[in-house]
């Protein structure tokens, strides 16, 4: 496996997780064409947000981060299980002293991932205001360093979001 910083030819093949994520979960409201996601992973590269994982020369799987904000995390359906999600989680986690992210209620798969990597929740939403309307959970993981003083600062600041 080899864990590398984006480059824009990998935005095919992020678009198509997406698009096979969107499309196999039964609860996910089926709203964006393979296209659409394509350019959306166009995006996040131009950002510089995204890192990926390749096993035998093919994107396997990739989490997008802005700073702190764990903005997605995926992996394609089939290569899940063979520990991608979790090299690039604790990637993330050796980069910064605490990461957040939001993901919907519904999603307990994800919850019980992020979970298993010392995340917890501190808020909820409706699902007003999201693209898919549907209530989210706000997860947060902090280094074992942060202070009290900086966990409550940086809540106060995701809730501002």
């Amino acid at each position: 496996m080899t864990l590398r910083v984006a480059h824009p030819l990998d935005a095919s093949k992020i678009g198509g997780i997406l698009f096979q994520f969107e499309r196999t979960t039964d609860w996910m409201p089926k709203q964006h064409s393979h296209a659409e996601m394509i350019g959306y992973g166009d995006r996040l590269i131009a950002r510089g947000w995204v890192q990926v994982v390749e096993r035998k020369g093919a994107v396997v799987g990739f989490v997008a981060r802005d700073g702190a904000e764990v903005c997605a995390l995926y992996v394609d359906q089939d290569w899940r299980g063979y520990g991608i999600g979790t090299e690039l989680l604790q990637d993330a986690q050796a980069r910064q002293k605490r990461l957040w992210l939001r993901t919907p209620q519904r999603n307990e798969a994800a919850r019980r991932f992020y979970e298993r990597f010392g995340f917890y929740e501190f808020r909820r939403t409706d699902g007003q205001g999201t693209d898919e309307g549907m209530p989210d959970a706000y997860l947060q993981w902090q280094a074992p360093s942060l202070t009290e003083k900086e966990v409550r600062e940086h809540e106060l600041q995701a809730s501002c979001i």
